[in-house]
C-alpha cells in the first residue's frame, strides 16, 4: 500500500517512486494491472539467467575448461571468467588495439571475436609470451627502449609486434611497401608505422615504440 500522510492521502514521496516504477516497467515491455500483486509483477521483472554452454580453450599453452554465455568475448573470457588480465579492455569495438592477441600466431582484436569461435585454437596472450623470466625478444626492445608510458596499451602493442615481425618475415607487403612483389621486407621505421597502425597510444610513445620494434627486427 502507498504510504500515505493523515491529511493529504499519499505523499509527494511515494507518488513520485510508483510513477518512477510504473515507467521502467512500461519501457520494458511489461504490462501493468492494477489489481496485478506487487510480487507477480517482480517476477516478470527479473531477467531470464542466460543460458552458457561448456567450452575448452587452449591459452599459453595450458587447456581451460569454462563455462561461458556463447555471447562471451574472447577478452572477456580472458580478463573476467580466466583471470587473464594482460589484454586491455580499451575501446570495445576494435580501434585502438589493447586487446590485441595471438590466435594461431596471427594477431586479432579479441574484443571483436567470440570466445565459442576458437575452441582447439593456440591463443596467446602477453601473459604466455615470455619463458619463465626470460622476456620474449620483443617486451625486452620495450623495456631497453622504454616504449610505454602509461602502460595500458603496452601488452596489446607487444603482441601486435610480435605477429608483425612474423608477417614481415614471410614477406607479407603493407601499404608503405615500395615493391608489393618483394621476396623480403626492410622493416624501415615508415613500414613498421604503417603495419603498427592499428595499435593506439594515447600517451604518443610512438618514437620509443618504433625503436624497441626495430631493435626486435635486427636482433630476430
Amino acid at each position: 500500500m502507498a504510504e500515505t500522510d493523515n491529511r493529504n492521502g499519499p505523499t509527494r514521496r511515494a507518488v513520485l517512486e510508483g510513477g518512477v516504477a510504473t515507467g521502467v516497467l512500461l519501457a520494458t515491455g511489461i504490462p501493468v494491472y492494477a489489481d496485478e500483486p506487487a510480487g507477480a509483477v517482480a517476477a516478470a521483472a527479473s531477467p531470464t539467467p542466460a543460458p552458457t554452454m561448456p567450452m575448452s580453450l587452449r591459452i599459453n599453452a595450458k587447456d581451460f575448461a569454462v563455462e561461458l554465455d556463447p555471447r562471451t568475448t574472447l577478452l572477456d573470457a580472458l580478463r573476467n571468467h580466466l583471470g587473464l588480465t594482460g589484454s586491455k579492455k580499451g575501446c570495445d569495438h576494435g580501434q585502438c588495439g589493447a586487446c590485441t592477441v595471438l590466435v594461431g600466431g596471427r594477431r586479432i582484436n579479441s574484443c571483436l571475436t567470440l570466445a565459442a569461435m576458437h575452441e582447439g585454437d593456440e591463443i596467446t596472450t602477453v601473459e604466455g609470451l615470455a619463458e619463465g623470466d626470460r622476456l620474449h625478444p620483443v617486451q625486452a626492445a620495450f623495456v631497453a627502449r622504454d616504449g610505454f608510458q602509461c602502460g595500458y596499451c603496452t601488452p596489446g602493442q607487444i603482441c601486435s609486434a610480435v605477429a608483425m615481425l612474423g608477417e614481415a618475415r614471410a614477406g607479407w607487403p603493407s601499404h608503405a611497401s615500395a615493391d608489393v612483389a618483394a621476396v623480403s621486407v626492410a622493416l624501415t621505421d615508415a613500414e613498421i608505422r604503417e603495419r603498427m597502425s592499428g595499435n593506439i597510444c594515447r600517451c604518443a610513445a610512438y618514437p620509443n615504440i618504433v625503436a624497441a620494434i626495430r631493435d626486435a627486427a635486427e636482433g630476430a
